[in-house]
């Protein structure tokens, strides 16, 4: 059995190197020409608190060559920090219709959803876009990811990320975890024919398909809202498209707690939407399969096993070949590619004990709130 999995891991860990295209390819990347006449677009940015780079981040949406959006920036406080960012914005760009929407009301458990309630009751275009607030884009961006909805039998369109840590050594492992193992699975689930996601990085959809969906009140008690409105959008027959936009999200994590918080929350998310998926992840895992088989591998060897000894030695040796490919197409530069290659084992380790604790528990702690981890099913699914 274990010969299998050592296999089974070594084989993952190669076909996710093909998967994944190179980091430096993401800004060479033009996606599909936007419509002629573009419809009107309400950007919805939920906010809390001010991040590192929330003005910068901000900025980008600011700078958008899309002809007509509207940008809308909520908070639950009238003393969130982030209010002065915003203020910023719309001081510099005057000519933007940018507006600050301060609710204190709560709609459900995710404060998120409140929060994206309060806004969608001010947007006033017919396409919506929701992006989260540590998301920094291109200029074409908006124009790119709005183009697949004018196909009718689009429900969302969504967009993978490419994490870059500000910071210090925490915040480059956590970054490995999107770069060189979130990513490269989505991609290789999306190869392998699956639609079943959306991210909190970017959604896009019609207002009509928000509604037709029962608005963001649908998702007010979901952990992962981001994956239920692409699902709620999915079971009434729309597809969702992952589009060729890679956006840059931030890694701020300064410390070794609350990287492991908020990783193990991700992990219980996906636990939470897919349990039979979450208990394979450890495939995924790739050094301590290699450590394992290597080690398994020269004990055999001495035991009178040789062929299983050769097996498990080839799949180590194929496993670390694979899992440094993947690592050279997450990495920007050749420079980070050496820097960061001494954490690649600690990243793997972490991710496999991470696993393990996000087995249990039955709530997940997202700014200062507990969100209960319970599985949700959309209405009009198979399990409904």
């Amino acid at each position: 059995m274990l010969v299998m999995l050592a296999c089974a891991a070594a084989a993952y860990a190669l076909a996710a190197a093909f998967a994944m295209p190179s980091a430096r390819a993401f800004s060479r990347a033009r996606p599909a020409r936007p419509p002629a006449r573009a419809s009107g677009v309400s950007v919805l940015k939920p906010l809390c608190g001010a991040e590192p780079r929330l003005f910068e981040n901000l900025a980008t949406f600011c700078e958008q060559r899309h002809p007509c959006y509207q940008l809308l920036f909520g908070v639950s406080s009238p003393n969130d920090a982030a209010i002065g960012v915003v203020r910023r914005l719309q001081a510099v760009y005057p000519g933007r219709d940018i507006e600050l929407v301060v609710d204190s009301r709560v709609h459900g458990k995710n404060l998120k959803v409140s929060n994206l309630i309060n806004l969608a009751a001010r947007a006033k275009h017919p396409l919506i876009v929701v992006a989260d607030s540590d998301i920094a884009v291109e200029p074409g961006y908006l124009e790119a990811v709005t183009a697949p909805l004018d196909d009718p039998e689009v429900g969302i369109v969504t967009c993978l990320y490419h994490a870059e840590s500000v910071g210090g050594f925490w915040t480059r492992v956590g970054a490995l975890f999107v770069n060189e193992w979130f990513a490269p699975s989505v991609r290789l689930a999306h190869a392998g024919g699956s639609r079943r996601f959306g991210f909190g990085a970017t959604l896009a959809l019609r207002a009509t398909t928000l509604e037709l969906t029962g608005g963001f009140a649908a998702l007010k008690d979901c952990l992962a809202d981001d994956y239920w409105l692409a699902e709620h959008a999915r079971v009434r027959g729309l597809e969702t498209v992952l589009s060729e936009v890679v956006v840059a999200t931030d890694v701020i994590e300064p410390d070794f707690a609350s990287l492991w918080r908020r990783e193990t929350r991700w992990l219980r998310t996906i636990r939470s939407i897919n349990p039979g998926g979450f208990a394979f992840l450890f495939v995924t895992f790739t050094m301590p399969w290699v450590v394992l088989a290597a080690l398994l591998a020269y004990g055999l060897a001495g035991h009178g096993a040789p062929v299983r000894a050769a097996v498990l030695a080839a799949a180590a040796v194929l496993g670390l070949l694979a899992r440094l490919a993947v690592h050279a197409r997450g990495a920007r530069h050749i420079s980070t590619f050496w820097r960061d290659l001494p954490l690649v084992p600690l990243r793997d380790g972490l991710l496999a004990l991470q696993w393990l604790a996000a087995a249990f528990g039955s709530h997940v702690t997202w700014r200062g709130a507990r969100v209960p981890v319970v599985a949700r099913v959309a209405e009009g699914s198979d399990g409904s």
